[in-house]
């Protein structure tokens, strides 16, 4: 009883906000409009977010703690060149990748003596700045010795060179560890590619060699500088590149990954502007009809104009409050054309149920009070889940705001549906009653004085007047609407024909099957390169580096931060077994291989370990760039204690996956609690992909419990509560079809498909909750009735919007992007999946489950009394369920 109390009472306070927004039309039209332009103003000087790493980088990590104590121990700005990562070394460098388009060896004496021309052209590239001109070797990273770090590739290089010019042939690189000319051992599994071997890990060829140069960015005289060089160096690459045309360069820098992450939004445009062209079409086609007076095509247009506002103004309100812009906000506009266009043309549909002979304040009213309930409990859905995602328990920034812009843009255009699309509707409506043309605003003559005018123009003024109406005829002024006469006379009838209904019924087993065999492969996807455009440095580069310099994964520092008995044996074995697996590059090895073939003791006393390894170890020129790896201390008695040290571990891996590498990453970790030695493990990218599995799927998880609470707690408010049970079930059924599907075709789960996940839930709510509505709350007749009833009703609708979203999202599958790919991918889905519920399962469904029809009895005198019994039968010569009426 409450709840229909409580049902009527929202319905009467719509109503009478339809009536008081019909008496205000122009405030209420003109209102949005100064907003969104005093807002969105502001827009014009936005800022782009500069860094990657807060966008995609889960905010709170272990993985930024453990930056931050190695940092303070060796910092990683000056050891990057010993911790080798792909796409996530930080600060400013360049780097290039060298391989031949016949896959040639690149150790032969030609492409050796072109990779050094290379090294010698990037080495000579020049800064111009007032009074100076900078070089690599003034901000490049400094050695020990004060020269420039460069790959040790380049020394090998030249080493070779010189060999082959002395005709010595006893020279050998060997891999993924060689030794060079001074003695030092020196890892080269992330600087030779492709490669071949002897025996002995002696190499035979070398299909790709790999060159980076590390920049200082001490200042921002400096870092400007070196982004500069950045560019200079690409321009060199490239040059060389056109001069030497058998060898294929990929060149890559610190500013490619952002750079080709906003490019995304720049290619993007005309495809946006196609798409926006073919909304605006299709959206006034909708609303057209060959009745001049009924038809609305401004209405259509006036719904994309509602939307666009409430997008500006959430842009300027973003703006304005310190947010700046990224190429994940394009989603932002798609969400806004599904929620808000159904809106729109749900109030449309209203509008026709209205009689023609009321005024435009009480048919507004009505329309209001029919249709603004189911729109604003869809709108209070999207404001919840996206709510969630927008709060802090989202760890991924760009997630988080996304969210939060589309909770503004949804509010906005929920608040500007109800002013300045009520308006419109309130002006159309006024057009209408006078009988003006819906285009040209122009009175229609009748058709008696048309009869002497050109054929097309009797066409273009064609209307149907109230006085050549029967009163029987009323109500079907609207059905000469293409799509209202399609549903009421054709696909209604044949969707709950009792032959259809098993094959429907078959569609959806085999679509369940199909999507269960995406579910059990479904996989995240934390690769960078996937939210960036394609045709781009980093794609190129990234793929020529996953097809040559795949073996190894990156270099993984491993920091003993407490003084250890370093002397003690069984110490020793422990280091030892903790880094047993990996390639090594390891001063702690090398020291105690250097004491055997001394024949000294690894077990020596402390004093004596420490004093061999300051004075004779790390003095000698192979083993003194192990000098950085280690931290002295000196206490009160002059006694020398390491309190901290370093060692490099490099793991054999299939391929470079991130899934593989995490997994290396725990493994470590869990050792590192349980271990007596006290350490951690770090890489540039696992300040990416540590906890991206729980931050990626936070917001969708705690969206979808937010939803299920709001299903829940709302089934005391709506009118039925078997509304949201039918609700929930849908809602699942849709997210498992797409995610199924989305896995099947190429799709993983990152950050985009997540977030269109989140939308997945609302915007099956909006298209299914008034068909379940309809159909739960109707009574007296069979479930058929009540489907084919609910269908006319909101069919249109939904076939309005749909047909709308479905225009827009077309051009985006063309945009050369791989963000915009997955977007449109995982939309796509969304909007076929609903549809699929919305015009199959769902009203062949309903037709033989829950809620049953009842007949309701009337009470009446015992000597006149009547009762109504209902009872399906099916017609042999037409196959179609009917209704018999009998009277007892």
């Amino acid at each position: 009883m409450l709840r229909q109390v409580l049902h009527r009472g929202l319905r009467t306070s719509f109503s009478r906000l339809g009536h008081f927004i019909a008496s205000h039309p122009v405030f209420f039209a003109s209102a949005p409009v100064l907003i969104s332009i005093l807002l969105g103003a502001s827009f014009s000087r936005y800022q782009v977010e500069e860094s990657v790493e807060h966008l995609l980088a889960p905010q709170h990590s272990l993985a930024k703690i453990e930056r931050n104590l190695v940092n303070s121990l060796f910092p990683v700005n000056r050891s990057k060149h010993r911790l080798y990562s792909d796409l996530q070394t930080p600060g400013r460098y360049g780097r290039v990748i060298v391989t031949s388009f016949q896959k040639a060896n690149m150790l032969d004496q030609h492409h050796t003596d072109l990779i050094l021309k290379l090294h010698a052209a990037v080495t000579r590239i020049q800064v111009p700045r007032p009074g100076f001109n900078y070089t690599f070797a003034h901000i490049c990273i400094l050695n020990n010795d004060k020269t420039c770090i460069v790959d040790d590739i380049v020394h090998v290089l030249e080493e070779l060179k010189n060999a082959r010019a002395t005709n010595r042939t006893n020279f050998a690189i060997t891999y993924p560890i060689t030794h060079l000319k001074d003695g030092r051992a020196v890892y080269n599994g992330h600087q030779l590619g492709g490669v071949t071997v002897h025996s002995k890990d002696r190499v035979k060829s070398a299909e790709a060699v790999q060159l980076t140069y590390y920049l200082q960015s001490i200042n921002s005289l400096n870092d400007m500088v070196a982004e500069r060089w950045e560019s200079s160096f690409c321009d060199t690459v490239r040059l060389f590149q056109k001069s030497n045309s058998k060898v294929k360069m990929y060149p890559y820098t610190s500013s490619s990954l952002r750079e080709d992450f906003q490019k995304t939004s720049r290619v993007s445009e005309r495809y946006l502007v196609t798409s926006l062209i073919l909304v605006v079409t299709v959206a006034i086609l909708c609303c057209s009809m060959q009745d001049c007076v009924r038809s609305k095509p401004w209405l259509g247009l006036l719904g994309l104009v509602t939307i666009s506002l409430a997008t500006l103004t959430a842009a300027g309100i973003i703006n304005l409050t310190g947010g700046k812009y990224n190429s994940t906000f394009l989603g932002v506009p798609f969400i806004m054309l599904g929620h808000g266009l159904y809106g729109t043309f749900e109030m449309l549909s209203s509008w026709r149920k209205t009689r023609e002979d009321q005024h435009v304040k009480e048919r507004t009213a009505a329309v209001y009070a029919d249709s603004m309930l189911s729109f604003s409990l869809t709108t209070a859905m999207y404001l919840v889940t996206f709510g969630i995602g927008a709060s802090p328990f989202t760890n991924i920034e760009a997630a988080r705001i996304f969210c939060c812009n589309s909770c503004i843009a949804i509010f906005f255009n929920y608040l500007y549906v109800l002013s300045f699309y009520g308006s419109s509707l309130v002006f159309t409506g006024y057009i209408e009653n006078n009988y003006q043309h819906s285009i040209f605003c122009r009175k229609v003559p009748k058709p008696e004085a048309l009869q002497e005018k050109p054929a097309w123009y009797r066409f273009l003024l064609t209307a149907r007047f109230s006085e050549d109406t029967a009163d029987g005829e009323e109500a079907n002024t609207y059905e000469s609407h293409l799509l209202v006469c399609f549903l009421k006379r054709y696909y209604c009838d044949w969707i709950t024909n009792t032959y259809v209904k098993p094959f429907v019924v078959l569609f959806y087993l085999i679509y369940i099957s199909f999507a269960l065999m995406g579910y059990l492969q479904v996989s995240e996807g934390s690769d960078l390169s996937n939210i960036v455009a394609t045709a781009t440095q980093t794609i190129e580069y990234t793929t020529a580096q996953q097809k040559y310099f795949s073996n190894y994964s990156p270099v993984i520092g491993f920091y003993i931060y407490e003084s250890i008995e370093y002397w003690n044996t069984s110490v020793q074995e422990d280091v030892l077994e903790y880094t047993k697996g990996f390639v090594r590059i390891s001063w702690f090895e090398s020291y105690l291989n250097y004491l055997r073939k001394l024949n000294v003791s690894t077990g020596l006393p402390k004093k004596n370990f420490t004093d061999m390894l300051r004075n004779s170890f790390l003095k000698a020129p192979q083993f003194s760039h192990f000098q950085e790896d280690i931290i002295f201390s000196k206490k009160y008695n002059d006694e020398v204690d390491v309190v901290a040290s370093r060692m490099f571990l490099v793991a054999k891996t299939m391929e470079t996956n991130r899934e593989e590498l995490y997994d290396l990453l725990e493994t470590l970790r869990r050792l590192s609690v349980t271990s007596k030695v006290k350490f951690i493990v770090f890489n540039p990218s696992f300040v990416y992909m540590d906890r991206y599995a729980s931050s990626l799927g936070a917001p969708l998880h705690n969206s979808c419990i937010s939803a299920l609470f709001l299903l829940f707690f709302s089934a005391f408010l709506v009118a039925d509560s078997l509304i949201n049970v039918w609700l929930t079930l849908t809602v699942v059924s849709v997210e498992f079809g797409v995610i199924g599907f989305m896995t099947l075709w190429k799709v993983q789960l990152d950050c985009i498909s997540v977030l269109c996940l989140i939308y997945g839930i609302n915007y099956t709510i909006d298209n299914c909750a008034p068909l379940l509505s309809t159909f739960v709350l109707g009574k007296d007749f069979t479930r058929t009735k009540w489907v084919k009833n609910a269908l006319e009703v909101h069919g249109v609708a939904i076939l309005q919007s749909y047909l709308c979203y479905l225009v827009g999202l077309i051009p985006l599958a063309a945009v050369p992007s791989n963000l915009t790919c997955t977007l449109f991918r995982c939309l796509f889905l969304i909007a076929l999946v609903t549809f699929f519920h919305c015009f199959a399962i769902l009203p062949v469904i309903l037709t033989f489950l829950p809620p049953s029809k009842k007949k309701r009895k009337e009470k009446k005198n015992p000597e006149n009394r009547e009762e109504i019994e209902c009872v399906e039968m099916v017609d042999i010569d037409s196959t179609r369920v009917v209704d018999q009426i009998t009277t007892v």
